[in-house]
């Protein structure tokens, strides 16, 4: 399995997965780059993301849903603050309703990725959540959301081994 760590901290309201990878930063830049590639994986296999909305550009908005097994579509987004190809991603990403408004029963949380080189031929990428309260942290949590990230960041070694899209 790529995921190495989970670590949670309530003190700081934080979650970081981290994952590695026999492939280019470049590389694995290109999942999240990439919304047809980042469909395959953002998601737990049961939940599959769908993205109808795609710009990795500082102040644009990414959204999509995912499709549960009963038909159900829980809608996301992401509101982009900050793009460096292939190094880092950094957003506020959040619930909405079906209109693609934000769902304010939900929390918002930040959202930090970082992709690095551990050399030859290994990057090491880190998914970092932070929560904006102890009870914010707690609800996402009791929805699944360390079981389902680390379950979607499993599914990038498959895609990975098909090797570079053309």
């Amino acid at each position: 399995m790529t995921v190495t760590a989970v670590h949670k901290d309530p003190a700081t309201l934080t979650m970081r997965l981290v994952a590695e990878f026999d492939a280019s930063p470049e590389r694995v830049w290109q999942l999240w780059a990439d919304p047809r590639q980042l469909e395959r994986w953002w998601g737990p296999p049961t939940y599959p993301a769908t993205f109808t909305r795609h710009e990795l550009a500082r102040g644009s908005r990414v959204e999509y849903h995912m499709t549960g097994p009963s038909g159900d579509q829980p809608r996301g987004y992401w509101d982009v603050v900050e793009v460096d190809p292939p190094r880092r991603l950094v957003f506020v990403d959040g619930f909405a309703h079906d209109d693609g408004t934000p769902n304010e029963d939900f929390p918002r949380n930040a959202g930090r990725v970082m992709i690095e080189p551990i050399g030859a031929g290994r990057t090491r990428m880190s998914i970092e959540s932070r929560f904006p309260s102890t009870a914010a942290m707690e609800q996402v949590l009791a929805m699944g959301m360390e079981e389902g990230l680390t379950q979607a960041v499993g599914q990038i070694d498959a895609i990975l081994a098909e090797g570079v899209p053309a």
